[in-house]
């Protein structure tokens, strides 16, 4: 019987170091696009998905991300007196059900496979999603909903992919692909940065997935690979061959919201999805045109 999917990792314990001095004193999962941090992005995506569950692996400086999911009992009492009902209700809805978060020290920046790992009590024996909150989707339904949807028809593990520029590969986690159906490909091998002249497709795995737990066996033998790091893609492809493993086409867009000009993108194309914003936002542009 195919187990619900109910858990979600997210990854924030790194540096932001592309964001410095923005981020030397504040997560980088906690800079806004419009009025939202990232992480809030993140969890909503998740809790579109079914998410019930979600684990914060994180490092030193990052007690504000849990913070902002708690409940600020003195903001929320002025705002009630100051009749900001509009504001209260939108904070209110960012509050999570007691006891659905919780956080693991990734005490060493060893690699995401050594990230993912570090919740192995977390995850236990179910299917687990993972979210990178640098990868800001902008989907009409949830990127996680959409590879969740596939785990229930595949029944096994499933990635979301994109084509990129042959001449990106090796920037990504590549699919070597077995079958291409269209929405979804069935997966054969995958490779980690590999040299571009060795990528076997431009099909590369974005920051989302759906793993099953068996998952966690083979990172928890510490190999390294690219980087010198433990990597999530390397742990995945000893999955493959034992249990069902897919690619899914998402329907939607990213943004690379750890490099500065996908973050600035990202900020102008969630404003202009903003009724209250898009006139305003498509007025002061032309003066920059």
């Amino acid at each position: 019987m195919l187990k619900p999917l109910r858990k979600a990792v997210l990854p924030v314990a790194g540096l932001g170091t592309r964001f410095l001095p923005a981020t030397k004193a504040t997560a980088k999962e906690m800079l806004p696009v419009v009025d939202r941090p990232l992480i809030q992005y993140a969890v909503d995506e998740a809790r579109a998905a079914g998410i019930e569950q979600f684990c914060f692996i994180t490092g030193r400086g990052k007690t504000a991300i849990v913070e902002h999911f708690d409940v600020a009992y003195e903001l929320e009492r002025t705002l009630e007196m100051r009749g900001k009902a509009r504001e209260l209700a939108e904070l209110r809805a960012q509050q999570q059900e007691p006891g659905s978060i919780m956080t693991v020290r990734q005490q060493v920046p060893l690699g995401l496979g050594h990230a993912i790992w570090c919740a192995r009590s977390f995850i236990a024996d179910e299917p687990f999603a993972i979210l990178l909150p640098d990868d800001l989707m902008q989907c009409d339904i949830s990127c996680t909903a959409q590879l969740a949807a596939a785990y229930r028809e595949t029944g096994g593990n499933v990635v979301a992919v994109e084509e990129v520029p042959m001449e990106r590969v090796n920037k990504y986690g590549v699919i070597d692909i077995e079958k291409d159906m269209g929405r979804l490909v069935s997966v054969k091998g995958l490779v980690e940065k590999p040299p571009i002249e060795e990528a076997p497709s431009n099909l590369t795995i974005i920051g989302r997935y759906v793993l099953m737990p068996e998952v966690i066996t083979h990172l928890a033998k510490m190999e390294k690979g690219a980087g010198g790091e433990i990597q999530l893609t390397d742990g995945m492809a000893k999955l493959i061959g034992h249990q069902p493993f897919h690619g899914v086409r998402y329907e939607g867009r990213r943004f690379d919201c750890g490099d500065k000009i996908g973050f600035l993108e990202a900020q102008i194309a969630f404003a202009l999805k903003r009724p209250e914003m898009a006139a305003q936002v498509r007025e002061f542009l032309k003066t920059y045109s």
